[in-house]
């Protein structure tokens, strides 16, 4: 018998952890398909994979016609006939593809790192529902008591077993947590608004009062090994580099010749001519500086990522840091204690123990607590998310 109530709170935790894994990663789905700013930064993304792929087009053909005739007329008239095509030396055209597949690279990384972001400030405004249900929870717990509190009172005063004052003590903690009550939903309204927002104004509902269980933290070398191999910014500067170095590939080939080929007709009285055109440029002018200015760029990228990866390290001990120190406070609180203090107090207060003034006092100090570990509960949720931010 006891096995088998094991195995149903087992069976209905397991269902409860699914369907609150299953709201919030339904929203995050939902907001990764409907959201606009994502949508955009996509086609913006493709256009700029199609922009870099024109830079690899052969020219426009040419072509031209000229038609002249002498004076005096028994010269005759004569035309001419050309069509010619331009073209990079070939080996460019392999240097510039090979760019701009870096380039592709980097564009997407780009944009999976707009697509995470997005998505972390939608699971933040998650969590930030789930502790303003759970603080509305405990505002509910707190307004039935002041409610019942107020009653009793009421009646006391009435029999004469209380006096004005405790009554209006009761009634201003009412007032107060009513305003308490109206301040929470509204913020409550505010985040859920702003979720809808990013879901394209398409309705949504969160209603969860718990948190999902969170892996534990390694060691922070292991850990930092991950977030640097697997952060899309420090992908995204990587490709950035690699395809700096390859523009400087690029701009070494436009120092070769630029070709031309093409067919020529000239006509005259009683005669026609058919040839062909060969051609080319030497670019003495056009590519200069061009090769300087590339390896200055990939210097720049590459410091711009070493400067990038010290700043993930240096934000990630940050998180850390703070993740330890928060996770160990929770962990001094007696959260049985806390769940039952008010019970307690309420209990000694009908018994006379102890005065309204120390009760309200007492029982202040326990809410507040209360409301301390979930904000506690909160931050280090929101930093265990933003340490794993790219496994979204």
């Amino acid at each position: 018998m006891r096995r088998n109530i094991i195995i149903a709170v087992l069976f209905f935790t397991g269902i409860t952890l699914y369907a609150q894994t299953g709201s919030m990663d339904r929203i995050l789905r939902s907001i990764e398909q409907n959201n606009k700013e994502l949508q955009a930064n996509e086609h913006l993304t493709e256009a700029r994979k199609l922009t870099d792929k024109t830079d690899n087009n052969l020219p426009d053909p040419a072509v031209s016609y000229s038609y002249t005739y002498g004076s005096p007329q028994e010269l005759g008239k004569s035309g001419e006939l050309t069509v010619t095509q331009g073209f990079d030396f070939p080996t460019a055209y392999s240097s510039r593809n090979k760019l701009n597949k870096l380039k592709a690279e980097t564009l997407d990384k780009q944009y999976a790192a707009t697509r995470r972001d997005i998505l972390l400030r939608a699971k933040e405004l998650c969590l930030d529902l789930i502790l303003l249900n759970q603080e509305s929870n405990l505002l509910s717990e707190r307004l039935k008591n002041a409610e019942t509190l107020a009653q009793v009172y009421e009646k006391r005063l009435q029999t004469g077993d209380a006096n004005i004052l405790e009554t209006n003590k009761i009634k201003m903690e009412l007032m107060k947590v009513q305003a308490e009550v109206v301040t929470n939903e509204a913020t409550r309204e505010a985040k859920l608004q702003e979720l809808i927002a990013m879901n394209d104004n398409q309705p949504l509902t969160f209603t969860e009062t718990t948190y999902m269980p969170v892996e534990e933290l390694a060691d922070f070398a292991q850990l930092k090994q991950e977030v640097l191999a697997s952060d899309l910014n420090l992908q995204s500067l990587e490709s950035e580099s690699l395809a700096a170095r390859k523009q400087i590939t690029v701009e070494k080939s436009g120092w070769l010749p630029k070709l031309e080929i093409g067919y020529r007709r000239n006509t005259g009285i009683g005669e026609q001519f058919n040839g062909f055109i060969v051609g080319g440029s030497l670019p003495l002018f056009n590519n200069k500086n061009k090769v300087k200015a590339s390896k200055a760029q990939s210097l720049y990228t590459d410091l711009q990522k070493e400067s990038a990866e010290q700043q993930v390290e240096a934000t990630l001990l940050a998180l850390y840091s703070e993740a330890v120190k928060v996770r160990n406070t929770m962990k001094a609180y007696d959260l049985q204690l806390l769940n039952t203090n008010a019970e307690l107090l309420k209990k000694a207060l009908d018994s006379r123990q102890i005065s309204m003034t120390e009760y309200f006092t007492e029982i202040e100090n326990s809410f507040q607590t209360r409301m301390d570990y979930m904000q506690l509960e909160n931050r280090y949720q929101k930093v265990i998310g933003q340490i794993f931010k790219n496994r979204l």
